[in-house]
């Protein structure tokens, strides 16, 4: 899955007529600048390939803080109120922005969006999607869409072929104890799985879940770490960033299979916010082109395992890393019936489920 730096060809737009002037002035400036600031997934293999890459591509020094949305955020916001501007952008999971809508702390993404393959909303599978999709603000853009939310794994020494075809199957006594979940009551995966189950079967099925003394935990490398050590038979809520290390070591991990019940879909760490008048908004400008190109999606779908919409960028091959693109796999209207994120699904199935585990889960 490594990513070579000298795969890519010249990024599209920038010797067309179209927007050229403009895009000229916009990477000179930005190398002027010489630094972006960027708030990242918790993924070290996206940090370790994209802050060479991007010097490398745009001759701009990248500082990157990869760790969970919600934190990164929270930090964000709280300058921005005592008037401070360190950060640049942000790639979230989608429900992390709906308390950022109303902040006042960052832009709207599209006035960055120079270059026409990036603006042209039929290079987008679903047209262009904004994360805030209640009011017309624009803020926060989604450019991954997966089938099936990712995030159930099991140890195959401790787990059965078989044993867990359904989510009732959780509820065997045999399991008590061993069941990690990336903790629902903060934005984040374990959100994503949670509110489904909410959704599909109920407070009832939660709190019989609960008294499975679930393990809990926000670290989701804590939660890989104790499944590949088989302290832990099944998690729920991690994904292939803390998963891949324990697999290339050769440990016995590997994805269940797709309950009967079926999965959410997901945009997993596939929205980009912008802070309100970053410190350095050309070498931001460059980013948000460069990320959302053809070029950019490429990169991110491969280092991250997660599906872009970009109808360009071939997603098929992910089928063998057990992720399926939504473009691929769904119609809109289908896929529409099963997502349970942007703003309007946060609110009405998150965050009442949110506050659901906070009740139930000590």
């Amino acid at each position: 899955m490594a990513t070579t730096l000298t795969s890519y060809p010249v990024l599209a737009g920038e010797a067309k007529p179209a927007s050229s002037a403009e895009w000229e002035r916009t990477l000179a400036e930005a190398r002027k600048e010489g630094k972006l600031v960027l708030g990242i997934p918790p993924s070290a293999e996206l940090r370790k390939q994209l802050e060479p890459l991007f010097k490398s591509r745009f001759g701009i020094e990248v500082e990157s803080l990869s760790a969970p949305g919600p934190q990164i955020a929270g930090r964000i916001v709280a300058e921005s109120k005592a008037g401070v501007r360190y950060f640049d952008a942000l790639i979230f999971g989608s429900c992390t922005g709906v308390p950022l809508i109303h902040s006042n702390a960052f832009d709207a993404i599209e006035p960055y969006m120079i270059l026409p393959e990036v603006r042209d909303a039929k290079l987008w599978w679903g047209s262009h999607i904004w994360m805030d999709n209640v009011g017309s603000n624009r803020l926060f853009y989604s450019f991954i869409a997966t089938k099936g939310t990712e995030g159930l794994w099991q140890n195959t020494e401790l787990v059965k072929p078989g044993e867990v075809r359904s989510f009732d199957d959780l509820l065997d006594p045999k399991w008590k104890g061993k069941i990690g979940f990336s903790d629902p009551r903060v934005a984040g995966s374990g959100l994503s799985v949670w509110s489904f189950l909410w959704d599909i079967k109920g407070e009832d099925y939660l709190r019989k879940l609960a008294r499975q003394e679930l393990f809990v935990s926000r670290n989701l490398r804590q939660i890989a770490d104790a499944l590949a050590k088989g302290k832990l038979a099944i998690a729920l809520g991690i994904g292939c960033a803390q998963t891949e290390p324990f697999v290339k070591g050769g440990l016995p991990l590997k994805e269940l299979p797709q309950p009967r019940e079926g999965l959410p879909g997901s945009n997993g760490y596939g929205t980009l916010g912008v802070v309100k008048n970053p410190p350095h908004p050309n070498a931001t400008k460059v980013f948000v082109n460069w990320l959302l190109s053809k070029e950019g999606q490429e990169f991110y779908s491969k280092v991250m395992l997660q599906s872009t919409r970009r109808l360009d960028v071939d997603t098929k091959w992910m089928v063998r890393e057990g992720v399926e693109a939504a473009k691929d796999f769904l119609s809109l209207k289908e896929y529409e019936q099963q997502r349970n994120y942007l703003e309007d699904k946060c609110v009405g199935i998150r965050l009442p489920s949110q506050k659901f585990a906070e009740t139930v889960l000590q």
